[in-house]
């Protein structure tokens, strides 16, 4: 059963990890795609292998804290699809790692940017193409870190993470009456180049892995699911909340 057949759907970070595995999933029940990311060929390579499997998808290149690429990733939505009606926003950075007192005030910048800012850019676009439609499902990826438990060296992705959070039950409280339900995703660990970029070695994934009360690391496909649970009709009573596919960090380490 195809549980998104005929729906518009927005990918941010579809370039790799997390955001590469939703859209081909997405793909395989039936959405239409608007793909964004900064890395063209690999972007470009996705479209294509989408295709070739009978899927519509677009690419649409640029940077999600650039209100440019929100504004004209939903105009695009609009112009090849004729709406919008799921958008999964799950583009990030880590940012700076270390001492809060060794960060530099142009990183932390950079990063509240990518993390929260561009969710901002991309609900403030997104949300009036959506009401159109009478409604549809935003979804935010977020983080365990600072919500469930601190980690030291993490500041900044900490909070701008955790202000997507706040963000997101402001903006289903705002919007419920309009259809539009807004949900946060919340993964543990997973096997991506940017969890790659915490857990380079693999003694230290090991560790990362450890650290989960299922011993393991999630794989992008494992998230994607949870993306597609909120993203289609089996979360249709679902708004506001922050859903934790974290493999039990947050129960081993709270």
């Amino acid at each position: 059963m195809k549980q998104l057949d005929n729906k518009v759907a927005i990918i941010t970070g579809a370039s790799s990890g997390i955001g590469h595995a939703a859209a081909r999933l997405f793909a395989r029940h039936g959405a239409r795609l608007v793909l964004v990311a900064r890395r063209r060929t690999e972007l470009d390579a996705l479209v294509a292998q989408l295709a070739d499997g009978g899927a519509q998808a677009v690419a649409c290149v640029g940077d999600v804290g650039d209100a440019a690429c929100a504004q004209g990733a939903v105009a695009l939505a609009l112009q090849r699809f004729g709406g919008l009606d799921i958008a999964f926003n799950n583009a990030g950075t880590l940012g700076p790692m270390g001492p809060t007192q060794e960060v530099a005030l142009e990183d932390w910048r950079a990063t509240v940017d990518t993390n929260l800012t561009s969710a901002f850019l991309a609900a403030k676009y997104q949300l009036p193409a959506m009401a159109a439609r009478g409604g549809g499902s935003l979804i935010f990826t977020s983080t365990f870190v600072g919500h469930t438990l601190g980690m030291p060296g993490m500041a900044a992705y900490a909070a701008s993470k955790a202000g997507v959070i706040g963000l997101t039950k402001a903006l289903a409280a705002e919007y419920g009456a309009a259809g539009i339900r807004v949900n946060a995703l919340l993964p543990g660990g997973t096997d991506t180049p940017l969890g790659r970029q915490v857990a380079s070695t693999p003694e230290a994934q090991a560790f990362v892995a450890g650290l989960h009360a299922l011993k393991r690391l999630a794989t992008p496909d494992e998230i994607a699911r949870s993306a597609l649970y909120l993203a289609s009709d089996a979360s249709s009573f679902t708004t506001g909340t922050a859903l934790l596919a974290d493999g039990g960090v947050s129960i081993v380490r709270a």
